[in-house]
C-alpha cells in the first residue's frame, strides 16, 4: 500500500492529485502545521532528516521531494500515462516544467512569503523598520520577477492548453502549486486568462476535487 506523509497547506496536495489520476490506492497520514510558526511538526523528522513533506512510502520504498515522488510513481506504475511519448518536443517541454515548477518558480514565491511575513516576526519596536526594508525588497526584487515569471506562463499557456503541449499531464500537476501561490499572492488581472482559465480547469477536474477531500483543507483551491 502507498502511503503518502502530507502536510496541510503543502505542496504534498500535488501528490494526492496525482495518485487519484492515476486511480492508485494509497493511505494519507496527514501532519499539521504549528499555527504560530507555520512550520512542520517534528514528527516529520522521523521520516526524513529535513522534517518536510511530501514523503511517500511504498513498501520498502521511501521518497522525499514532490518532482521525485512524481516520477517516481510515473515510473512504478504506467499503466495510466500522464507523461509525453520520450524524444518528442512535448516530452522536452514536460522534462523543463516538471524541474522548472520546483526550481525556479518557487524561488521568488517563497521570497515573497517570507519577506512578507517579516514585518510580524521581529520585535515590536522594530517593525516598522521591517515593514520599510519589506516593502522596498519586494518592489524592487522580488515582485518584478514574479512579474515576469508570470507573464512566462501566461505566454506559454497561450500556445497550448497545458504546460507540455495539448495534452493534460503530470507538468501541470507540478505547476499547480506555483499557479496556485501566485494567484493567492499576488493575483491575476484581465492581463492573465490562460492562467485563470488554468487554474479553474484543474481545480474542477474529479481527481483534485477527490484529492482536496483526501487531504483536507487547501487555502489555494479557492
Amino acid at each position: 500500500m502507498i502511503t503518502i506523509h502530507h502536510l496541510n497547506d503543502s505542496r504534498s496536495q500535488r501528490v494526492l492529485w496525482l495518485l487519484e489520476e492515476l486511480g492508485l490506492p494509497y493511505e494519507v497520514k496527514r501532519y499539521q502545521r504549528d499555527a504560530k510558526t507555520m512550520l512542520a511538526p517534528p514528527e516529520l523528522r522521523a521520516l526524513h532528516p529535513l522534517g518536510k513533506s511530501p514523503v511517500l512510502d511504498d513498501g520498502d520504498v521511501r521518497v522525499a521531494e514532490t518532482g521525485a515522488i512524481i516520477e517516481y510513481l510515473l515510473e512504478a506504475y504506467p499503466a495510466v500515462r500522464l507523461r509525453p511519448a520520450a524524444g518528442t518536443e512535448a516530452a522536452r517541454r514536460f522534462t523543463y516544467w516538471l524541474h522548472y515548477a520546483e526550481g525556479s518558480a518557487m524561488t521568488p514565491l517563497l521570497l515573497k512569503l517570507i519577506f512578507t511575513a517579516i514585518p510580524n516576526r521581529v520585535p515590536f519596536l522594530a517593525r516598522g523598520v521591517a515593514k520599510g526594508i519589506s516593502k522596498a525588497v519586494n518592489a524592487s526584487m522580488i515582485d518584478p520577477q514574479l512579474a515576469s515569471h508570470t507573464a512566462f506562463w501566461e505566454s506559454e499557456l497561450s500556445r497550448s492548453a497545458w504546460f507540455a503541449g495539448d495534452a493534460f499531464s503530470a507538468a501541470d500537476i507540478m505547476m499547480s502549486f506555483p499557479v496556485e501561490a501566485a494567484g493567492s499572492r499576488i493575483g491575476f488581472g484581465a492581463d492573465k486568462p490562460h492562467l485563470k482559465a488554468f487554474l479553474k480547469t484543474i481545480h474542477a477536474r474529479p481527481a483534485y476535487q477527490r484529492a482536496l477531500e483526501r487531504g483536507g483543507p487547501y487555502s489555494y483551491a479557492r
